[in-house]
């Protein structure tokens, strides 16, 4: 019934795929030299000018950057913080670039979050409704089966 992480996952994946493609446009062509100037020494020991998804702060991206803990409304939260803190990402990107030819595409970006955080609370609404109300806390509907109610 509430199968639309699916859809919403692969569009972040495409997400990826173009901030990936937006940093290689703007790093190829750039000599060792160039790359140390602009402080990526570190990066360039290791990946050269390829693409290796990490965070600004140099952590690079791993499966522990999912949180799911099998409650749906506990993990409709996460999905709903998870948008918010890419769109806050997006936003600081704007704050810094002034290039056009990356801005366009980051406020497209920015706009996508802003529907998927969207999409998420409406899906957290269709899971609270569809729970009783009187044990909505008590008890973990995907897992319980309503065991822990009594």
């Amino acid at each position: 019934m509430y199968n639309f992480d699916t859809d919403i996952g692969t569009e972040e994946l495409a997400h990826l795929e173009i901030v990936a493609t937006i940093v290689r446009q703007l790093t190829k062509g750039l000599s060792a030299k160039e790359l140390e100037a602009a402080g990526f020494a570190p990066y360039y020991i290791d990946h050269t000018a390829g693409i290796w998804p990490q965070s600004a702060g140099g952590y690079p991206f791993s499966a522990s950057e999912f949180q799911s803990c099998g409650d749906p409304v506990t993990d409709l939260f996460e999905d709903m913080a998870a948008e918010q803190k890419a769109r806050t990402t997006y936003d600081n990107i704007l704050r810094l670039v002034k290039d056009q030819e990356v801005c366009d595409p980051i406020r497209f970006l920015r706009e996508r979050e802003i529907v998927h955080f969207q999409r998420f609370g409406e899906a957290l609404r269709l899971v609270q409704e569809d729970l009783d109300s009187k044990n909505f806390y008590a008890f973990n509907p995907s897992f319980d089966n309503g065991c822990a109610r009594n």
